[in-house]
């Protein structure tokens, strides 16, 4: 397998090219994580910010949505656009834009006396800075490195940072705006300051960077690249956004909960909140170590994931008692943490370098759609029969079960990849 252009240029081992671009992956593992905190930051603050904005339920679940909706279409887009001119000149822009959003909330809800819809602008201007923000770090990983074992590694490094992200989201929302509601808007630019002088930094620019295709090669390549490989990345994309659309859902759910039936705020919740996160978390990182380069382990790993996840989410109806759902809840997270870094390696480890910053877009794009989906459709069934959602989440496990089994079948030489040009 050819090194890609966009690589770091490192001499000796596997290992210590890893280690020698050790402070590269920091720098880049600090992206996912504050994506994730402008984000997830903000769910278990959303029943304060319903009294404080004296907003519905389902409005407040928009403030997570409109962030996710604007980057569904945009990440793409980004793809495309990092695929050309390079991973850099996307990512840094870009989290410059989504913390001058992060400004304009904090700044309407300090100053305004009805700041709602000031807040969803700057909700919008965070989706389009997240669009070429986390999703392009997956594609930049992959440029990387000269093996397919520490792609798969990085890899799970980088999902490891995006789930713990998820695990301080809680704690670090409900600590902020314990003294100030809208303090977490405000912290999200200070974390976008940091990141982007890691990567302006520490993340070295090629010595012979080549611009990519033109925009009709680059159809022409997707397209060709679908038409081969159409089935089984349709399945990876349909499986990242229902185990995005289960976890987005049930931290609403459970944020809302912890406070209406248990009488949990702040941190104390928030802490609570991190629980299943943390299983998420860890679950990341061990399966980003055992996965390697060897696709068909990433497929079987994923099978069993989602199988978990499914059950878990079944077995919500059973019981209302608090520890019991704490428990469903964890074995939840275990599930979906487990299966993230397969899906990243399965699509990074396949598809070659000209396309791979769109592939792994439209993936994430996807994983956007169930970020966007979970939290107005928990909202809507929290006020109807949530229970009858949590079946429904189950019968979507056992379709992207389904779709795991009969449509991922990977290779079993683990350096045969896929090209535009795969016959």
């Amino acid at each position: 397998m050819k090194q890609n252009d966009s690589q770091i240029e490192t001499n000796g081992s596997g290992e210590s090219e890893i280690h020698q671009k050790r402070w590269a992956i920091v720098a880049l593992s600090s992206i996912p994580l504050i994506m994730t905190l402008g984000n997830s930051m903000l769910i278990p603050v959303l029943p304060l910010m319903e009294k404080k904005l004296d907003i519905s339920r389902l409005q407040s679940s928009y403030i997570i949505t409109v962030f996710s909706v604007v980057a569904i279409f945009l990440i793409p887009v980004a793809g495309y656009l990092s695929d050309r001119f390079g991973r850099k000149i996307v990512i840094i822009p870009s989290l410059i834009i989504a913390g001058l959003g992060g400004l304009l909330s904090g700044w309407a809800s300090w100053k305004m006396d009805s700041p709602y819809g000031l807040i969803l602008t700057g909700r919008i201007l965070q989706g389009i800075g997240a669009a070429g923000g986390a999703p392009i770090v997956l594609p930049l990983v992959g440029d990387m490195f000269k093996k397919d074992k520490d792609v798969s590694s990085t890899l799970g490094i980088i999902e490891t940072s995006n789930t713990f992200g998820k695990v301080l989201s809680p704690i670090l929302g409900s600590f902020l705006a314990g003294f100030i509601w809208f303090l977490p808007f405000f912290g999200f630019p200070v974390f976008c300051l940091i990141s982007v002088l890691s990567i302006i930094f520490l993340v070295k620019k090629p010595s012979k960077e080549e611009k990519g295709t033109t925009f009709k090669e680059f159809l022409k390549n997707t397209k060709e690249v679908f038409h081969v490989e159409s089935k089984w990345l349709l399945s990876v994309f349909a499986i990242g956004a229902i185990l995005m659309l289960i976890l987005f859902a049930v931290l609403f759910y459970l944020s809302n909960v912890l406070e209406d039936n248990y009488h949990f705020h702040g941190v104390k919740k928030g802490f609570l909140l991190a629980i299943p996160l943390a299983a998420l978390c860890l679950a990341s990182f061990i399966a980003g170590k055992v996965i390697n380069d060897n696709m068909v382990v990433m497929k079987w790993i994923t099978f069993s994931s989602i199988i978990l996840t499914g059950i878990s989410t079944l077995a919500v109806s059973f019981s209302d008692q608090f520890i019991y759902l704490l428990i469903v809840f964890l074995i939840c997270g275990i599930g979906i943490g487990a299966s993230l870094p397969c899906l990243d390696a399965l699509i990074n480890q396949a598809i070659e370098k000209e396309v791979r910053g769109t592939i792994s877009s439209l993936y994430s794009s996807m994983r956007y759609i169930g970020v966007a989906a979970g939290p107005p459709l928990m909202a809507y069934f929290m006020n109807h029969n949530p229970t009858l959602l949590f079946i429904i989440f189950a019968v979507l496990c056992l379709i992207a079960g389904g779709l795991t089994f009969k449509a991922v079948r990977p290779e079993t030489d683990p350096n045969k990849k896929t090209t535009a040009t795969s016959s």
